[in-house]
């Protein structure tokens, strides 16, 4: 199991990545299922049927419902889904930090009160890879701590020192589980994440250091929280020469069409948001051509599909003026049909990349493209 590189264009990489449950082609996006589901009534065979390659879920979200330990009771995630490709969890460490309103950071971990009911919990390294454990994924990622962005030097740098000794914890952690036989998937991967801000010295210093782990892949985290785009092109510009070129690489939460096409000009491999199916349950679609809003007037009588170029089970059957009116009229076929367009596109501009990086055109591509799709129409 181990990413592989087949070429490069500049920075820009296409890979694949073999894992427990398939091989992944990349770059790729993976699809948000919080709570094991895509928000907006997709199920596993639907994210198959728009090329969905990874399936992202949730180690917060799922240990407070229905519960890790049931989880893993009734097989796992992928047997509790039937989503039989590869699937990340979060480590939860970004939720414990941005939901709970009331936490305690020590050494030990991070003590916060459920968002649900208040319920007081602890969420260490150990806690966290436990709970990953019981859900079984393809990938768990290492609990760090996130920060704000920005945040005092001093305090981010103190910050970095803690998330490379709970990334050892994790590391520990879960090769006793999958010795002792505790784990629903045995040959559970791990990821560790870069974090520093925007500061280079403490990022390129945190990526040297977790580097040094042999980690099955690395995450940049504690971006595209807020500050300028350009400042997050500039640090993954900074930490790129300094990540393994033999491992997998992460960009959490990004983002756009144009944040992925210039992320991965710049060496990233893999990325995640919820932006798609937000925006599309929102009526906001993806076309090659812009983004639509198909709630507009202008579309009532419009008897083309959402985009012309799509192939997508939605843009094959279905025509903006119709979707338009589910919309207009509350009903959730057009929550599920948006999000299922919008999934499609996603997975296809990766498709498109990958294709572009093989013919040795991406350059041409990123040119035509970086800034027309995240344009709004």
């Amino acid at each position: 199991m181990a990413y592989t590189l087949i070429k490069t264009e500049h920075s820009a990489r296409r890979g694949e990545f073999a894992t427990p449950h398939g091989t992944v082609q990349t770059p790729a996006f993976m699809n948000v299922a919080t709570a094991a589901a895509i928000k907006g009534g997709l199920s596993a065979f639907d994210l198959k049927e728009i090329g969905c390659q990874v399936m992202l879920c949730n180690t917060y979200h799922l240990h407070l419902r229905p519960g890790d330990k049931l989880v893993a009771e009734l097989g796992g995630l992928h047997k509790f889904t039937r989503w039989d490709g590869p699937i990340l969890t979060d480590s939860g460490g970004f939720q414990v930090f941005s939901l709970a309103e009331l936490r305690k950071i020590t050494e030990e971990g991070v003590t916060f009160r459920s968002h649900l009911d208040g319920h007081k919990i602890f969420m260490g390294p150990e806690e966290s890879m436990q709970i990953q454990a019981n859900l079984g994924s393809t990938i768990a990622m290492a609990f760090d701590e996130c920060i704000k962005n920005p945040a005092e030097h001093e305090y981010a740098k103190d910050s970095c020192a803690r998330t490379v000794r709970w990334l050892k914890r994790c590391k520990t952690e879960l090769d006793r589980l999958k010795n002792e036989g505790k784990a629903v998937n045995p040959q559970q991967m791990l990821f560790g994440i870069n974090q520093g801000c925007c500061y280079d010295d403490l990022r390129t210093e945190h990526m040297k250091q977790i580097a040094e782990l042999d980690l099955d892949g690395y995450a940049l985290g504690g971006l595209a929280v807020g500050e300028p785009t350009e400042e997050m092109y500039r640090v993954i510009s900074v930490v790129e020469p300094h990540m393994p070129k033999d491992k997998i690489r992460y960009l959490m939460g990004v983002g756009t069409p144009g944040n992925i096409i210039e992320a991965v000009s710049r060496g990233v491999d893999l990325f995640d948001c919820v932006m798609p199916s937000r925006n599309a349950r929102h009526g906001h679609l993806n076309t090659w051509s812009g983004i639509i809003n198909i709630k507009n007037l202008k579309y009532e009588k419009d008897e083309t599909p959402i985009d012309p170029q799509c192939d997508c089970p939605v843009c094959r059957n279905f025509t903006r003026a119709y979707i338009r009116h589910l919309f207009k009229a509350d009903e959730m076929l057009g929550m599920r049909l948006a999000v299922m367009h919008n999934l499609y596109f996603y997975n296809h501009l990766m498709q498109r990349i990958r294709d572009e990086l093989d013919a040795g055109t991406f350059q041409a591509f990123h040119d035509r493209y970086v800034t027309l799709l995240d344009s709004r129409i």
